[in-house]
């Protein structure tokens, strides 16, 4: 872990040492009051791509395009180390804490210089639902239960180049009780701006009812730049989520639409609306074994393009902590368009196929 850009390795390594055998600690002595547990996952691979655009030393595009085979982290699910914990406080209150820290196993580097990076809030929880205080995910990123890949890097994130996967500081959420199937979670992270409410400040809402196999879900959200204004679609934009998934015995199937819009966004010819559509399915051929298959289209208005992705893995369960995954898919862009399948883009209009496999151990 990184805990702070002027630590040496060796320094920072004691830190991190530290750190963990101070809350390993704090578990032993609160036993008797707090349940503290720690987990974590570790996800690594090999990735490859073709038609990737090649840029010269001073990162300009060079107009020509080569395969990259890489190795891969994070393409399944992000690796992390967490803490987390709860204490009964009676009458059916309770509070709990969550420190989580993503990473990348290939090299070892955190996932930004925080060092806990993705998750790091307190909060409360009783018959009236509950609240948290702190640093979480972005609302938005409750586009993982409709997604049918559970969020891999060939998902819903593409064709919105990860617009639904950002973090939030400074978050006051609150969830309400389950009643009737239906359920909600509101959240807001404050931008903290002297002499403005709405500087730089992120807020959503999302909504689920449950019935059956039947989930319906609905997510708003907003994310305004540091000025208050939504300048561009893929970071400070309105964001609408609605779909759906039915399970029916070992078959599971999901549906969703996206639409994405910045109205302040200053340039003409830059795309100030995306409209998102997919399909998939989940089928538990065995205990162990998943397929999936899903499809994602967008379209973009200003004449930037549109692009669809096709994509087909499967995941193995060697046991209930490690699993075996591997996907496919291609990438077609129209138009202006240059999506990629992962994370380096192909030129303008024209297609990229991927892929990766890897295992994935929890713990």
């Amino acid at each position: 872990m990184i805990l702070s850009q002027t630590l040496g390795a060796p320094s920072r390594a004691l830190a991190a040492i530290a750190v963990i055998g101070l809350f390993g600690l704090a578990a032993g002595a609160a036993q008797a009051q707090t349940n503290v547990t720690i987990y974590g996952r570790v996800d690594a691979g090999v990735d490859f791509q073709t038609n990737v655009a090649l840029k010269d030393a001073s990162g300009n595009p060079t107009g020509q395009t080569g395969s990259k085979l890489a190795a891969s982290g994070n393409q399944w699910g992000t690796s992390m180390i967490g803490f987390k914990g709860s204490e009964d406080l009676g009458g059916g209150l309770s509070a709990f804490f969550l420190l989580e820290s993503g990473f990348d196993a290939t090299n070892g580097s955190t996932n930004g210089s925080a060092l806990f990076n993705r998750r790091s809030y307190v909060g409360l929880n009783g018959s009236a639902g509950s609240i948290k205080f702190g640093k979480n995910l972005f609302i938005v990123n409750d586009v993982w239960n409709l997604d049918p890949t559970g969020q891999q890097f060939m998902s819903t994130q593409n064709l919105v180049k990860g617009r639904n996967w950002p973090g939030a500081n400074n978050v006051i959420e609150y969830q309400t009780p389950t009643w009737g199937g239906f359920n909600a979670t509101v959240q807001t992270s404050l931008g903290e701006q002297a002499g403005s409410t709405k500087n730089g400040r992120k807020d959503g809402i999302s909504l689920l009812y449950t019935t059956g196999g039947l989930e319906l879900r609905a997510i708003y959200d907003v994310i305004r730049d540091a000025n208050g204004r939504y300048t561009d679609v893929y970071t400070a934009s309105k964001d609408l989520i609605v779909g759906g998934t039915y399970t029916a015995d070992q078959l599971k199937l999901f549906a969703g639409y996206e639409n994405v819009s910045a109205p302040d966004t200053a340039a003409a010819t830059d795309p100030d609306k995306i409209n998102h559509y997919w399909i998939g399915a989940n089928y538990a051929v065995t205990p162990a074994l998943a397929l999936i298959g899903a499809a994602f289209h967008a379209k973009l208005n200003h004449d930037a393009g549109s692009a669809s992705l096709f994509m087909v893995g499967a995941n193995y369960n060697l046991s209930k902590r490690t699993l075996l995954y591997a996907a496919v898919g291609t990438m077609r862009n129209k138009g202006n368009a240059d999506f990629g399948t992962e994370f380096d883009s192909p030129l303008p209009g024209h297609a990229q196929n991927g892929g990766y496999a890897g295992i994935s151990h929890s713990f």
